[in-house]
């Protein structure tokens, strides 16, 4: 499979031929604002390559998300656990991202079709997403947007975390959001409630994806905000890991539940630490 989970999208403006440059070949990702095609260029190098969608040239939240994104990542990607960076510019008035091109799937499609590369490294796989979130922050920035869409997994069970279009410099103390945008199933009860937000949320993001990828369930399941939010707080109705699967280590369930506290300060305060449990978990 090339890429991202391939879909055909009547947003889409580009088709296959040159841009620029690029020779666009085939069209491995069209989300709402951008799609991925695989590119090469004059050498015949192979790319993927980020193409904001024409309808959206002129709204400028949309474009300066993107190009936020494509700087953040220009930043952050120095690291074996996210996705290379090439470039970012604009030809012909649309603004692309180009990067690094893998072979593979989200951790989404993956996990959908039980695909071996999963199975075979689903301990990998946790660590390498922690490994990559801890370069992040520690690269002054969180994600605020983890979740196993923006988990690339390759044919070898390599991980690349990709998406950095909502993700926002760490600062001293927590801070409000102007904006909410995000995926609610994955953020964490400040962030749903509007609350002052740090580095944690990302934790919490981590602890729902290793959740549902260990379990085949949400945490915290619902249709809205409101409800999911209702779920994490009230804790009622919450089911601890190991009952949806009596298999997994009594430590690795432990990591996941401290990753789910709904209080931050009861969370791992860092990345580091939580990678660090991790491995000793899962004798990596």
């Amino acid at each position: 499979m090339l890429g991202l989970l391939k879909k055909k999208s009547a947003k889409t403006v580009a088709k296959p031929g040159p841009f620029g440059r690029f020779v666009l070949h085939e069209l491995i990702n069209s989300g709402g604002m951008a799609d991925i095609w695989l590119a090469s260029d004059a050498k015949g190098r192979h790319h993927a390559l980020r193409l904001l969608h024409d309808r959206l040239r002129f709204d400028f939240t949309a474009r300066r998300r993107f190009l936020r994104g494509a700087e953040i990542l220009s930043k952050v990607q120095d690291h074996e656990c996210i996705i290379g960076y090439v470039e970012h510019d604009k030809i012909d008035g649309q603004w692309y991202l180009l990067m690094e091109y893998v072979e593979g799937a989200n951790l989404k499609v993956l996990f959908g079709r039980h695909d071996p590369v999963l199975v075979e490294n689903v301990a990998q796989i946790l660590i390498d997403m922690a490994v990559g979130l801890e370069h992040v922050h520690e690269s002054g920035f969180m994600h605020l947007d983890f979740k196993p869409e923006n988990v690339l997994v390759t044919r070898n069970g390599s991980v690349r975390l990709v998406d950095f279009d909502l993700a926002q410099e760490i600062s001293e103390k927590p801070f409000k959001l102007k904006k909410n945008p995000g995926t609610p199933a994955y953020m964490a009860p400040e962030q749903l409630s509007g609350q002052p937000i740090d580095h944690r949320v990302d934790v919490f993001a981590f602890g729902v994806a290793a959740y549902e990828l260990l379990t085949n369930f949400k945490p915290f399941p619902g249709e809205t905000s409101a409800e999911i939010l209702a779920r994490q707080m009230g804790r009622s109705e919450f089911v601890a890991p190991r009952q949806h699967n009596p298999e997994m280590p009594v430590a690795l369930e432990r990591i996941i539940l401290k990753c789910l506290e709904p209080e931050p300060n009861k969370r791992y305060p860092f990345l580091s630490v939580l990678a660090r449990d991790l491995k000793a978990a899962l004798y990596v």
